[in-house]
This record gives structure tokens, C-alpha cells and sequence, in this order.
């Protein structure tokens, strides 16, 4: 029993000073980016790797949860509800909870691990340390950067994410259960609400941009013990973000709804 007390008592001491570790890397993170016009370089750099080379792989899983959005919310309804429900239904799952979650849990798999196997290859080769040497800030070179980045392209990869999945949905009940387009649309548009359905998931995807971008740096720097800490770096990255995307999404929607 005092083992086990004493291992939780490390654990809880362990997860309150990595959470203190992380409100400091968001705060010097907050001190450099007055400096994103003189590096705008490097910011547009990460925002095209990190946002828009993803946008193949986001619109692909765009299509294919509009695609189960629409033949399940169609099935649902056909025995109970009339057709022109289907559009309300399925818009308002996809803009509230599948179009941000599911977006934000593929870019924490992609660009997640990818920034924290990138840091981490230079925390263990040393590469930071040279940084520091020729007093290059690696916090305003490495770390804002992704950070603003996947701030702002998150959001932005949400909108084009929402926008695929609801006309593949909406294809889907036109072609396979005679529910119109129109229809759909018209059905849509009667329930929308901009403050009810936009700004909640555009708050949840900004939270959600900047937890991947602050965690991944975060455990990027963490890294130790060679090429086996990038591995576990990239996997800590994405487990991390999720974790923190899924908790993030809950808080939001106790606090919106």
C-alpha cells in the first residue's frame, strides 16, 4: 500500500510539473511572436507544411466521414423521421463534433509527430545546443513558428473539412436515397445558427491547433536517450495531442452547451 501511495504521489508530482513546464514554453512562446514579421519566413514555411500539404489527407478523411454522416443519418431516418430532417441532423454532427475532432486527431498524427520526432532529432543530436551557442533563440525559431502555425491552418483545415464532408453527405442521400440536394441544404439552412454552430467549432479547432503545437514542441525538447527517444518522442506527440483534443472538445461543449 505505501508503494502504491508513493507511486501516485510521484505520478501527481511528475503531472503537475510537466503542466508547469508547459505554461512556461506558452509563455516565452507569447514573448517571440512579436517577432513573426522580421521571421515571417519561417512562419509561412511551417504553415505550408504543416496546413497545407495536409490538405490531400484531410480532404480524403473529409470525404469518407461525410460519406458515413450521410448513409447513417439517412438509414436512421427513413423509417422514422421525414426527409427533410436529414440535412439538419447530419450538418449539425458534422460542423459540431466530426469535421473539428476528427481533422484535429488527423493533423496531431501527422504534423504532431512530425514536430515532435523533428525536435527532438535536434534536442539529441545536440543541434539546439549549437543554436544556443550562436544565440539563436531556439523557443523563437523553432517553437513559435509551428506553434502559430498549426494555430492558425488548423482552423482554416477545419472550414475546408466541414465544407467536403457536407456536400459528400449530402451526394450521398441524393444518390442513394432519393433525398435531394436541395433538400438538404434548404434543410440545413432552416436550423443554422452561426453562433451555435460555427464559432463553438472554430473555438474548438483553435484550442485544438494550439494544444498540438505547444505538446508536440513541448516533448520534442523533452527528448533524451538517442534515436530511441525521437521514436518515443513522435508517439508521446500524438497521444498527448489526442488526449488533450478529446478533453479540450469535452470543455468546450460543457461550456458552450
Amino acid at each position: 500500500m505505501e508503494k502504491l501511495v508513493r507511486l501516485l504521489g510521484r505520478k501527481a508530482l511528475d503531472l503537475i510539473a510537466s503542466v508547469g513546464e508547459i505554461a512556461i514554453l506558452v509563455g516565452r512562446t507569447l514573448k517571440y511572436i512579436r517577432y513573426i514579421h522580421r521571421d515571417r519566413t519561417l512562419y509561412n514555411e511551417q504553415m505550408y507544411r504543416l496546413g497545407v500539404k495536409a490538405l490531400p489527407l484531410v480532404g480524403i478523411i473529409a470525404v469518407f466521414a461525410g460519406a458515413v454522416a450521410g448513409w447513417q443519418g439517412a438509414y436512421q431516418l427513413e423509417d422514422t423521421l421525414p426527409p427533410r430532417f436529414f440535412g439538419q441532423i447530419v450538418a449539425v454532427g458534422i460542423l459540431s463534433e466530426m469535421g473539428p475532432v476528427l481533422t484535429a486527431l488527423v493533423l496531431a498524427g501527422r504534423n504532431g509527430s512530425s514536430i515532435g520526432a523533428e525536435i527532438a532529432t535536434m534536442k539529441v543530436t545536440e543541434q539546439i545546443d549549437a543554436l544556443e551557442v550562436m544565440a539563436i533563440n531556439p523557443i523563437r525559431h523553432l517553437v513559435a513558428p509551428r506553434v502559430v502555425a498549426m494555430t492558425i491552418m488548423l482552423p482554416l483545415m477545419v472550414v475546408v473539412a466541414d465544407i467536403i464532408a457536407l456536400f459528400t453527405a449530402a451526394l450521398i442521400g441524393d444518390l442513394f436515397f432519393n433525398i435531394s440536394v436541395q433538400m438538404f441544404f434548404n434543410s440545413f439552412q432552416s436550423v443554422f445558427v452561426i453562433s451555435e454552430d460555427v464559432i463553438p467549432s472554430m473555438a474548438k479547432a483553435l484550442s485544438f491547433g494550439i494544444s498540438i503545437g505547444v505538446i508536440s514542441c513541448w516533448v520534442g525538447l523533452k527528448a533524451t536517450r538517442g534515436a530511441s527517444g525521437v521514436g518515443r518522442a513522435a508517439i508521446l506527440a500524438f497521444v498527448f495531442s489526442a488526449t488533450i483534443i478529446l478533453l479540450n472538445d469535452y470543455l468546450v461543449a460543457v461550456l458552450v452547451f
